[in-house]
């Protein structure tokens, strides 16, 4: 198994894509602590799971927008498995507003979640590693920090926030030997946009940009998060991994 040993944690990971990456690096041999928000029980759920199949998780419910939240999440880790190597930065929020019609409320909610929560437990996630003797700090971005989204301008700029946030991370964390990458998925079937591709129009009008044929699913992002977690990606740093179906191709 490629993680045997290690010790993750993956925000935002009680389902979707968070949720496939924590099974997969279950799966590799990492023990995982899964974090979701508290109000959906999801956690726990998706710890139970993967400990049901043999691997090893423990939950920890928590807003990644709480900075107060984020010593108790790394403390976590440390007091059920004795150490942190990887974190994964997965949660993200997005609303759907017209830049003329965006709000400043809107504004700083996206913001909290989808760099400054991440930012600030990197933070702490890293002086962990150091600890450890190094580590890999994965930041789940899209493909839309480089092609904008219509009508949620401020996601998109968040996730073109993430992309330098991860380039800046790795070129100051490289000397603790922690290596920093992103991996940005394409159109992925998640509770985020499924209502989207519920409209057979709208559906239609993606595939037809996507070479690869198909809406993505969250288990296609799982192959890139276990590589970067792994020493076999132990020259990679700064790096984005764009899992899009060749969406960007267009």
């Amino acid at each position: 198994m490629k993680l045997e040993g290690r010790v993750a944690i993956v925000t935002g990971a009680g389902g979707g894509i968070g949720r496939a990456i924590a099974a997969a690096l279950a799966r590799e041999g990492a023990a995982v602590v899964i974090n979701d928000l508290p109000s959906t029980g999801s956690a726990a759920e998706a710890a139970a799971q993967i400990r049901a199949a043999g691997g090893k998780a423990a939950a920890y419910p928590a807003d990644v927008k709480d900075l107060s939240a984020h010593a108790g999440l790394v403390a976590a880790a440390l007091e059920h498995f004795g150490r942190l190597d990887i974190l994964v930065n997965n949660a993200g929020i997005q609303f759907r507003e017209p830049f003329l019609s965006a709000t400043p409320e809107a504004w700083d909610a996206t913001f909290a979640v989808n760099l400054k929560g991440p930012y600030f437990l990197s933070q702490k996630a890293a002086a962990a590693m150091i600890r450890s003797g190094g580590g890999r700090i994965i930041n789940i971005a899209s493909v839309h920090d480089t092609v904008p989204l219509r009508d949620r301008s401020i996601y998109s700029i968040t996730k073109g926030g993430m992309k330098l946030l991860t380039r800046s991370l790795a070129f100051e964390l490289a000397e603790h030997r922690i290596n920093v990458n992103a991996i940005s998925p394409g159109a992925i079937h998640t509770n985020m946009n499924r209502q989207v591709f519920a409209d057979p129009a709208r559906l239609a009008r993606t595939l037809e940009k996507i070479p690869c044929g198909r809406i993505g699913v969250p288990d296609d992002l799982a192959g890139a998060a276990v590589f970067l977690a792994s020493d076999e990606s132990s020259y990679i740093t700064g790096a984005t991994i764009y899992v899009d179906g060749g969406l960007l191709l267009h």
